[in-house]
């Protein structure tokens, strides 16, 4: 496990990289955060995947900047489809891809922003399969996925945010005829697989989160890590 930086065309950029053991190849994982960026929670989903044969790499997409103007960046780059983030996360994939310990397929794993992230990048972008987590699913980005990778998607029904969203992007898929796993779980809420630790999650977060119903779900949670990693092996290996 390292923290290293790695040359983007916006600068070096912080990014926690896992590596599983053994002498590898191994597939690749970009891993993207929720809001509240590099905290324990990140580096665990980053250790996890590492520890199921996966050469994860998990950016710094706040890099030291302050919450509410990073964020005010990173949702203008979702709506632009374009932008330093999504340029960010592309250059940690070509990093991935380059790395002499990784076969050169990469998946990519997102979380609430990074869920949208992950869903927005999986046409188009290079990647071999994309783990969508309580990603928004925009009409913009519904039009798109006719030429996505293969998408395994989990979200929660109690999550006020996202009502709704899994039922619409389990008939796109199946529509695009894209190779998928969409599930909706009727005891979480949003950010289920997020296990935060006291002090992580800024207030601002935390106010946001309180009406959505964000809360992790452990039952969930492992279901939801169980059909990640099917969905990987099958697309990734």
């Amino acid at each position: 496990m390292a923290d290293l930086r790695i040359p983007t065309r916006s600068g070096d950029l912080p990014v926690y990289v896992a590596t599983p053991a053994g002498a590898g190849p191994w597939p690749g994982v970009v891993v993207i955060s929720d809001a509240s960026g590099m905290n324990a929670d990140l580096r665990f989903q980053t250790d996890w995947l590492a520890s199921e044969g996966y050469l994860a790499a998990a950016p710094d997409l706040l890099n030291g900047g302050t919450i509410l103007k990073c964020l005010r960046e990173i949702f203008a780059d979702m709506l632009a489809w374009q932008g330093k983030v999504s340029a960010q996360i592309v250059s940690v994939r070509d990093w991935l891809a380059q790395h002499e310990r990784c076969t050169g397929k990469i998946g990519v794993i997102g979380f609430c922003m990074g869920g949208s992230f992950a869903l927005m990048l999986a046409p188009g972008h290079g990647f071999a399969a994309s783990s969508v987590n309580y990603g928004a699913l925009t009409k913009e980005i519904e039009a798109l996925l006719t030429d996505a990778c293969p998408i395994v998607a989990s979200y929660g029904a109690r999550d006020r945010s996202l009502r709704g969203t899994a039922a619409r992007l389990e008939q796109v898929l199946r529509t695009a005829g894209v190779a998928h796993d969409v599930k909706e779980y009727p005891d979480a809420g949003h950010g289920f697989l997020n296990n935060h630790g006291p002090g992580e999650v800024p207030l601002i977060l935390r106010v946001a989160g309180s009406f959505v119903h964000t809360a992790y779900h452990e039952p969930s949670a492992q279901d939801a890590r169980r059909r990640i990693v099917a969905f990987f092996a099958q697309h990734l290996r």
